[in-house]
Order: structure tokens, then sequence, then C-alpha cells
């Protein structure tokens, strides 16, 4: 039985509904029964999605795309203060509730599994709901990203055990209040709303502050943040389990072996060795499955039962996704946009194909990641045997003067990498047409409309 629509959500509107997030918890509720309605800026498969769950979809702002009937306004933090439906909702007194606030009240009454962390949430989410799902536990689950195998980013479950993304972008991860948690790695990032390392060291203990009583928090014990958050940590009524190949892991990691593009990861579990298969290349995706191996466990899930489990997972949208094959050149799509995800999956690519060229076409992604970050960018890049670099991808933000895409292609030439700019996108396909050649891996990098550019490239390579 599907549990009850709070009153206040039984016929929400979105603003902003084609978001991630925000149609995960759109998707849900549709399938708890509720009359959802919202509007994005633009028709996408994700609104095409919704209506078929019976939810209305506007395209564009407007005040009149707010029901008369409407219990409650969802937005996101990226929802600017003058939107015309926001506006509406405060002239009528209509309650407005923040995504993050939302999602708590779909875990009401559940067991949740809420998943933090810089980098690798969105995957390791995944990882769990695919296993957990396979085991026939039916879970629900709210994913940043599309499951390649369901080819949805949430749904309602009819099981007890509710699998989230936690964002700390925001601070929205303040909202849950998980049974078990999983951190795993703790950097400074999203510059805009944290100034400093301290700041993210506070924003995750008050995370972790939310684990229920009895509850367990699953950590890396390999990753310097990570390690110095759990030195801070004075909880005695959770358990901390860390996990990784450091030699005081509680669930260490013995082996990673790379195959193709998959991989083995062999792992000793309380005195038990176990063996399982990942779909996805990399060390960092191996450890990612481990950590949701280490979460299940925490749930009282059978470790062997687990792990079989997690073979099964065939990758989320964005996450070193195969886009296809074209004269000999596979294209690839990769979500990073911060340096130590963009070196984590080159590094995974260059494990998975040692032979093949590496061509990247990146977008960075805020002004503000790449006024702090941008340094670094251009390094990472030096993994790629060649790399063009795209305008910045603004999101929510506006332009800071003097930050450019230039930052990144000055460090990547002081590192030594062959990289070129490219204003426009629409000429990418031809670019990289006439940097293939048969055997080269190309990977369309960053977490902005970047992603659109794979079809195109195969279809110029094609033709």
């Amino acid at each position: 039985m599907a549990p009850a629509v709070p009153t206040t959500m039984e016929r929400p509107h979105f603003i902003g509904i084609g978001g991630a997030g925000m149609s995960g918890i759109a998707k849900i509720l549709a399938q708890r029964g509720a009359a959802v309605a919202g509007s994005d800026a633009k028709e996408s498969a994700t609104a095409g999605a919704l209506r078929a769950l019976g939810a209305t979809v506007h395209i564009g702002h407007a005040a009149e795309h707010l029901a008369e009937d409407a219990t409650c306004v969802v937005v996101s933090s990226a929802i600017r203060a003058d939107n015309p439906e926001l506006a509406a909702a405060a002239a009528r007194g209509i309650p407005v509730v923040h995504r993050s606030d939302a999602l708590a009240r779909l875990m009401d009454g559940l067991r949740p599994i809420a998943v933090a962390g810089t980098h690798g949430k969105t995957t390791t989410t995944s990882m769990l709901a695919v296993s957990l799902d396979a085991l026939g536990l039916a879970p629900s689950y709210a994913i940043g990203g599309d499951l390649a195998g369901p080819g949805t980013n949430a749904a309602h479950g009819s099981g007890e055990i509710f699998v989230a993304e936690a964002d700390e972008s925001d601070r929205s991860f303040h909202k849950y209040a998980p049974e078990v948690a999983i951190i795993l790695n703790v950097e400074l990032d999203h510059h805009a709303n944290y100034a400093s390392m301290e700041e993210i060291y506070e924003s995750f203990a008050t995370f972790v502050g939310r684990i229920r009583p009895g509850g367990t928090l699953v950590v890396a014990a390999d990753q310097d943040g990570a390690r110095e958050l759990t030195r801070r940590i004075d909880r005695q009524d959770i358990e901390v389990v860390t996990y990784g190949e450091a030699e005081d892991a509680d669930v260490r990691v013995l082996k990673v072996t790379p195959r193709g593009l998959t991989s083995e990861v062999t792992v000793d579990l309380k005195g038990r060795t176990l063996t399982f298969g990942v779909s996805v290349p990399g060390r960092h995706y191996a450890h990612n499955a481990v950590a949701a191996l280490a979460a299940g466990a925490a749930l009282g899930i059978p470790a062997d039962d687990l792990a079989s489990a997690l073979g099964k997972f065939t990758g989320v949208g964005r996450r070193l996704q195969l886009k296809g094959e074209a004269n000999g050149v596979q294209v690839i799509d990769s979500y990073a946009h911060h340096p130590t995800e963009m070196t984590a999956d080159l590094e995974a690519i260059r494990g998975a194909a040692a032979d093949a060229r590496v061509l990247v076409v990146f977008q960075p992604h805020l002004f503000s990641r790449t006024q702090e970050l941008g340094t670094e960018m251009g390094q990472a890049l030096a993994l790629a045997d060649s790399s063009v670099v795209l305008d910045i991808y603004p999101a929510r933000e506006d332009p800071v003067p003097g930050i450019t895409s230039a930052l990144i292609i000055d460090a990547a030439h002081a590192a030594g990498a062959d990289v070129r700019p490219e204003h426009d996108m629409t000429a990418i396909p031809e670019v990289i047409a006439g940097m293939a050649r048969p055997g080269d891996l190309v990977l369309t990098m960053g977490a902005g409309d970047v992603t659109d550019l794979g079809p195109k490239i195969l279809a110029r390579l094609e033709s």
C-alpha cells in the first residue's frame, strides 16, 4: 500500500519540473496518486514521461500556469525570486515547499538510505536501487540521473526502503533523517554556497547528526576529507562503518581488477572475502559499489545476495555512458565537472582502453566553480590526448567579469596538454570529425548541455 500523500502535496505545482531532482519527486507523487502539475523552460523527454504518469506539464513560466486549486508550489534553489509562478503563489498565499522538504516527506514511515558526498552520489544511489530491486525488495528511489535499465530517475516502490541522493550543494541534505547514510567523499565545491572547507565539514557534520539513533554511517576510509569528518564525529548512538583500501577500513577493498569497460572488486567484509563484478570501469566506481554493499549490509541484507545483485547494475545516464560507435570511434558521455571527477573518469578510461587515443569535449559548469577550480580542471585535461573546451555553462549563475574558459585552457597549456577553445557548440561535430580516427574514444564531459553532442558527433562520424 502506498504511503499517504501529505494533504499539502495532494495537488502540487513544480516550478522547473523537468530538473533531475524535481522530476523525481513529481514522479513519485504522481505514482502515489497526487494530481501533479508543473512547468519547465523547454520540452523534454522528462516532460513526456511525467505526462505519461498523468501530470500536467506546461512549457515556459507564467502565472496562469498555477492552477486555482494548487495545494503547494515546489521549488529548488535554482528558482529565482522573480519567477512569475512563484510570485503568483505568494500573492495567493499558496505554501511554497523546497524540493528537499518534499523529498523528506516522501520518506516518512520508510527506511531511508541517503547517499551523500561531493562525487559519486548518483552512481551509488543507482547501484543500491538496482540491486535492491533485483533482490525483490521493491525500493522507492530518487536519483539525480536516469538508470540504464528502468530508464527513469525515480519510482515509488512497494517495499519499506527508500534510497535517495542527498544533495549537499545547498544544504538540502540537512532535511533528511536516514536510517543509513553514506558519505563517499568530502571536498570543497559549490563555491557560491560554501566559503571554506570548514563550512563543508560543518555541513556534513549536520547531516551526520540527522542519522536516526541506532542507524549507521558508511564513510570512505581513503579520502582525506572523509577521514577528517570521521575524526570529528562524536555520536555514540550510531554505528560508523568505514570502507576502502586503507588498512584500518572496516570493509576493506583488497583488489580492483580492470576488465575492459567493466571491473571486478574483491573485499573483506567482517572476515569474509567477496568478489563481484561492476559493470562500469574505474576504481572510483568499484569503491561506490563497495559503499552500496556496506549500506545494504547495515540494513540486514545478506552480503552474498547483495554482491551478486550489484553485478546487475548496468550504469546510469551520463556516468561514462557509451552513446555509440561510428567508423571505429566510440563516443562516451561523462557528467564529470569537478577536477576530481574529471581525473577519475579519464583515469578509468585510460585503464579500460590503454591503447586508445582519448579526445575530450569539455564544457565547464558554473562561473563560480571555474573561478575557484579552473586551474585544476586544465590540469585534469592533461590526461587526455587532445581536448576542446567550450564556453562556461552558466546554469543558475550570472557571468562573473574576467571568468571564462580561458582560465582552463591556459592551465591546460601550462600542464603540457593539447587543448583548443571552441565558442560555437554547433561546430563541435565537424571539429571532432576532423580530429578522430578509428580506435579513438571521444568523451563529452560536463554537467551542462554538452551531453546533447554525443548523437550529433556520431551522426557526423557516420556521414
